[in-house]
């Protein structure tokens, strides 16, 4: 069973290839598995925890409409990732896959950085300036 935390907020991310998208969050931001199960016909649902933040993933259901933003051709959230080194979590990032959409760089107090998964799923990762 997942690490149940209480009443909250946790995304779900739909994609495609969900085991591969297990594999790139842990490579990239150093997610843990909390729970993870993987039907018999290959789609996952998994719960991953990113520091103390949470967030769910599961390949795309186009018959409950849920879709990817492979599917959707874009997406309509954007995540925020508040890390101590921005740099070196975007560098790991973008070594682990993702493309680069926004150089980290300091704006609006804070010192931030935009990419997007091999998901299309768009990150923001940065930390406030002091």
């Amino acid at each position: 069973m997942a690490n149940y935390l209480g009443p909250g907020l946790s995304p779900m991310l739909s994609v495609r290839r969900g085991a591969a998208a297990i594999d790139f969050y842990t490579a990239a931001f150093d997610a843990k598995v909390l729970f993870r199960f993987d039907a018999e016909d290959g789609t996952v649902i998994a719960n991953l925890g990113i520091g103390p933040a949470q967030l769910w993933l599961s390949d795309e259901e186009p018959q409950y409409e849920n879709y990817s933003p492979e599917s959707l051709k874009g997406t309509t959230v954007r995540l925020i990732l508040t890390v101590e080194d921005p740099d070196s979590s975007y560098d790991k990032a973008i070594a682990a896959g993702a493309k680069a959409v926004c150089p980290v760089r300091d704006e609006h107090a804070w010192r931030i950085g935009k990419l997007t998964d091999p998901f299309g799923h768009v990150w923001e990762i940065g930390k406030p300036l002091k």
